[in-house]
């Protein structure tokens, strides 16, 4: 079966298709003067277009794993989440407080979809 690397770089690849199955780097805001809904548009929109140029889209995302600085942001999150997520095809999920690379980052995806 073969790999591919999406965007590689030295430390990591932002995206690697194995088979049918596509697996996302953890993806943060590129502005993180944002608040937490601004920082998970930015987020999504990243993962969108990763998706799509692995050959796949939010509909056959498998798993999402979510990492708050803040837990109590949680309902700002899902509100950006929920408008974006594919209503019928709803994947797996997880949502904890983490604390991420820099202080500024208030929200952290990662997800695993089919191709």
């Amino acid at each position: 079966m073969t790999i591919t690397r999406i965007k590689p770089g030295p430390r990591m690849s932002q995206t690697v298709v194995h088979g049918d199955t596509v697996y996302t780097a953890g993806q943060v805001a590129d502005d993180s003067s944002l608040d937490v809904g601004g920082q998970t548009t930015q987020v999504l929109a990243k993962i969108d277009s990763l998706l799509a140029e692995a050959g796949s889209e939010k509909a056959k995302i498998l798993k999402v794993t979510i990492w708050l600085a803040d837990i109590s942001q949680f309902s700002e999150m899902n509100s950006v989440y929920d408008a974006w997520v594919d209503q019928g095809n709803p994947p797996v999920r997880a949502c904890v407080q983490s604390t991420l690379a820099t202080p500024a980052l208030l929200v952290e995806i990662m997800i695993e979809a089919a191709k």
